[in-house]
């Protein structure tokens, strides 16, 4: 048995928080934009630490597992 939850958590938050794509916080004319598809380095780097404190939450505090049976 393998543990995906890991993995599953990971490429989850990294596609939802990707700058731009759902949400960007700062946005260049607003504090929150939906969907402007734009990033700047103060986007990445707030995203980057929000990534880092909801995989630590999911995968440190609640651990998270998913297993798959080969």
């Amino acid at each position: 048995m393998s543990d995906w939850g890991p993995v599953l958590v990971a490429v989850v938050l990294f596609v939802l928080l990707s700058p731009g794509l759902l949400i960007q916080i700062p946005g260049h004319n607003r504090v929150v934009e939906f969907g402007s598809f734009n990033t700047s380095g103060a986007s990445i780097f707030i995203h980057s630490i929000i990534y880092f404190i909801l995989i630590a939450i999911f995968l440190l505090a609640i651990k998270f597992h998913v297993y798959f049976e080969s």
